[in-house]
């Protein structure tokens, strides 16, 4: 009876920790690897993994070589679901090694193991395996290892791994079968680690606004602050690319407001809409400050104004009217949108109206620091460049001089 006892404890205990265990984390049975391959007498081939997913901090993998005939009795997965937490100082793991491969071949092949796809294309070239993370020179019919954080092969958290198998049968055909399992930790997958921190700022590094900043390192610190306290890195990860791009860009806003940057943002999204015109993409160089100025209610009335200017130049004078009008609501004041108002009623047959906004303003220097004069005589030089009607300009021009 008290035998009885303790093999219901040791087996209370034994559930017990499997399953604290396996709370730490959990085998990733949509990202793993499965694939057969025929190799011929003597060839290479290589085989990239499945991305490994967020917080994967080891994976066990198999390989079987098989003839034609054999096939293989279970599943990597299925064996690995059924073994505890490789966390538990490896007994699972031990277990899962020990169960991975219960047919095999007699035939052999090599492999090697890289973390790029150069070093092993560099491998099927000439079978240098200096920079492979891992080397199996002896020719095997199965094998399964585990490979963890403390590998060679997971020195840099690497997305991906690329295996490449060589065929040790000279004279016959044979098959591999390869898998790979990764092991997440719920944990890591929560962290943002130096890597995922990285992969964040590879994509901000890009943006052209990022070579105007003077505070280029605070404000990489406040963007990584920002999104790490609203998103857990497998969180991140998850979303959509246009659910990620919402969320850098509202990002990258808070962390210019942070480190005082933030109307360089907006200069730069107006100096790339300018660089977009002045090659001839007027409707994208129109949509870059609709859509990323704005739509975002950050538009101020040079926005305005910019986007009278492109439809004034463009011959589209009833629209260069209307952008005009709303850049004055923002910011009546602003003497500039008189001055362009005025070459809008030159061009529709409107010059006496013109005249007298001259007239009211010739006196006056504009915000760019440059008298009335100076501007218009600037302005009309571009209009020429741009072939609209010069007609009305020595009218004009009277006036002022």
């Amino acid at each position: 009876m008290i035998l009885k006892y303790k093999l219901l404890f040791i087996l209370f205990l034994f559930s017990f920790t499997l399953f604290a265990q396996n709370a730490d984390g959990y085998w990733d049975n949509i990202r793993t690897t499965y694939e057969t391959i025929a190799l011929r007498a003597g060839e290479k081939k290589i085989i990239k993994t499945a991305d490994f997913p967020s917080g994967t901090t080891e994976i066990v993998f198999r390989i079987t070589i098989l003839d034609d005939n054999q096939k293989l009795s279970s599943s990597l997965i299925s064996v690995l679901k059924s073994i505890p937490d490789p966390t538990g100082i490896s007994q699972g793991t031990a277990g899962a090694i020990f169960l991975m491969s219960t047919i095999s071949g007699d035939d052999t092949c090599k492999y090697a193991i890289f973390t790029s796809a150069t070093e092993a294309q560099n491998y099927l070239k000439n079978t240098h395996t200096k920079n492979a993370c891992l080397n199996q020179e002896i020719a095997l019919n199965k094998d399964a290892k585990l490979l963890n954080i403390n590998s060679k092969c997971f020195e840099n958290n690497p997305q991906n791994l690329w295996f490449v198998f060589e065929s040790d049968n000279w004279l016959l055909k044979q098959k591999v079968v390869f898998e790979v399992v990764p092991w997440v930790d719920n944990k890591a997958s929560h962290i943002w680690d130096t890597n995922s921190k990285k992969e964040l700022l590879k994509v901000v590094q890009k943006l052209d606004f990022i070579k105007t900043l003077s505070k280029k390192d605070q404000f990489y610190v406040a963007l990584i602050e920002t999104i790490s306290s609203k998103y857990k890195v497998n969180e991140f990860n998850k979303l959509l690319i246009i659910e990620k791009n919402i969320a850098i860009e509202k990002a990258i806003e808070e962390s210019l407001k942070k480190t005082g940057e933030l109307p360089k943002y907006y200069d730069a999204i107006r100096e790339k809409s300018q660089i977009l015109f002045n090659k001839g993409k007027i409707k994208e160089a129109i949509d870059v400050v609709l859509i990323e100025i704005i739509n975002q209610n950050k538009a101020t009335s040079s926005d305005y104004i910019l986007l009278g200017n492109y439809y004034l130049l463009t011959k589209q004078f009833s629209k260069a009217a209307e952008y005009y009008n709303k850049g004055q609501q923002i910011n009546p004041s602003d003497i500039m949108i008189q001055l362009k108002l005025a070459h809008v009623y030159m061009f529709t047959n409107r010059v006496s109206d013109a005249k007298e906004i001259h007239r009211n303003y010739a006196t006056q220097s504009l915000e760019n620091g440059k008298v009335w004069l100076d501007q218009v005589k600037i302005d009309f030089k571009e209009f020429e460049k741009f072939g609209l009607p010069s007609d009305n300009f020595k009218k004009i021009l009277r006036i002022l001089e």
